[in-house]
């Protein structure tokens, strides 16, 4: 067991968090395709994944996790959903080419899995991710900013997608509404 799987092992071991799905996939549901493959990429306890099952599409789940993943297991039998789940250190080796129609990112960074999930992709899949941003109100989230996007760094980074939807409000008007800490995109391969 690695030191980064013990940490969020502890993690999610004491953790009273309701799941629920990231706002980006939440509010944009509409834009899911009737069937086909979906990923929820670091899951942790899979409120993606179970939009994505919900919503009939064959939803697959991966986090280092085990704790989180059983969490995911148990939630899902509860609400009588198939989620294949996988646990693994995430890296560009473990996504297959042109294998899914929805993949799901919230709260994971890692600016050198970039062109593996555009790679992932199907042509005409959707990629919807959501993320930290160093330009943050408060103190959620990672404080590191290898883990923070700088402005507009996911148009950046996933230029090859078309953008669908962006959202970036950081500190812009009344910061007592939208989400302040977070950028939200979805892009189209």
């Amino acid at each position: 067991m690695s030191d980064l799987q013990d940490k969020w092992d502890a993690a999610y071991r004491n953790t009273s968090t309701p799941v629920s799905p990231a706002e980006v996939l939440s509010q944009h549901q509409y834009l899911l395709p009737k069937h086909g493959n979906a990923l929820d990429l670091a899951c942790g306890q899979g409120g993606n994944a179970i939009l994505l099952a919900e919503s009939g599409l064959d939803a697959d789940a991966w986090d280092i996790s085990s704790v989180a993943l059983q969490l995911l297991q148990q939630e899902a039998a509860e609400k009588g959903l198939s989620i294949t789940t996988r646990q693994c250190n995430i890296s560009a080796e473990t996504l297959t080419t042109q294998t899914y129609d929805v993949i799901v990112i919230c709260r994971f960074l890692d600016r050198t899995l970039c062109n593996a999930i555009m790679a992932a992709l199907k042509p005409g899949g959707l990629l919807f991710y959501q993320t930290f941003t160093r330009n943050k109100l408060d103190q959620q989230g990672p404080s590191n900013p290898e883990y923070l996007l700088a402005n507009n760094e996911l148009l950046r980074l996933f230029s090859p997608l078309s953008v669908i939807f962006y959202q970036e409000y950081a500190k812009l008007g009344d910061v007592r509404f939208g989400n302040r800490n977070e950028a939200c995109f979805i892009g189209q391969k």
